[in-house]
């Protein structure tokens, strides 16, 4: 089976982080998520950023739904791969 990467979308860098904290203790993960500043396009202010917790997924056990749910927790969402 082909490896899977999960990407959430939050709003900022503490949304982020407690997501990416409470995903790996709700799902038990091998690794942890990265999280990664995404700069909105042509912006330079650090309020402009949008944060990413990328979650690989190799045995695709995450559920894209369960992941809608849990990302609408801090206001962000899971975007489409």
């Amino acid at each position: 089976m082909d490896d899977v990467r999960h990407v959430l979308v939050l709003p900022d860098r503490d949304a982020a982080e407690e997501a990416a904290e409470a995903l790996a203790d709700q799902y038990r993960l091998d690794e942890e998520p990265l999280l990664v500043r995404d700069a909105l396009a042509g912006e330079d202010d650090a309020e402009d950023a949008q944060w990413l917790v990328v979650v690989e997924d190799p045995a695709a056990r995450l559920s894209p739904e369960d992941l809608d749910a849990f990302a609408a927790k801090w206001e962000g969402w899971r975007e489409e791969q």
